[in-house]
Formats: structure tokens, sequence, C-alpha cells
């Protein structure tokens, strides 16, 4: 799993790095993200920009990244849906439980 972080002050920007967010790769990507909040990451944002297509086992893991978050008081945020990708979250209803935004300065700002 291809990922970056950095830190914007105490908030967490992951980007993901890879055109296809699928299956057989949610068992790292959640690891991956997992391990940040394990450490005390209350604030974050996930950078998709990159993404291309998602399928419907990404959806599920990112609401259980979600729900993860909520347990820990923490709030993660989306940025950079691409209009596949977009459509995929809008027609499963993720976008009622994650803020989704298109610039980087606002979600960051939006804490």
């Amino acid at each position: 799993m291809n990922l970056e972080i950095e830190s914007r002050g105490d908030v967490k920007i992951i980007r993901v790095r890879e055109e296809r967010l699928v299956y057989s790769m949610l068992g790292s990507f959640f690891s991956e993200v997992s391990k940040l909040i394990e450490a005390g990451a209350m604030k974050v944002v996930l950078d998709m920009s990159a993404v291309a297509y998602i399928d419907s086992a990404s959806v599920g893991c990112l609401m259980d990244i979600y729900r993860t978050m909520a347990e820990k008081s923490g709030t993660i945020k989306l940025l950079g849906l691409q209009e596949r990708v977009e459509t995929m979250v809008s027609m499963t209803g993720l976008h009622n439980f994650m803020e989704i935004y298109r610039d980087e300065t606002a979600a960051v700002d939006s804490f």
C-alpha cells in the first residue's frame, strides 16, 4: 500500500498514492491508518486525489476507519475525490459520515 503521511500542526494528512483502492489492498490500508489513530491522531484528512476507483469493500473499510476514529473522539475528512469515487461515496451514503473537501487548506482549516 502506497501511503504518504504529512503533518500540518495537529492534523495528519494521509495521501493514498494508488490509482485503485480495492479489496486486496484493504488489510494493509486499514492497518496503516489504524496505527496512526492508535498513535493519537485525532484529526485526519484522507487525501484520495490519486484514487480513480474504489470498490464496495473499500467503502466498508472507510466506514470502519470512521468508526475507529469516532470511538477515539477523532474526526476524519475526505479530500480530492475524483468523480467516479465521489459517486460511489454518495451512492453508499458515506458522505453523511465524512465531510468531503476539494481544497486541502479548507480541509485542514475545517478542524
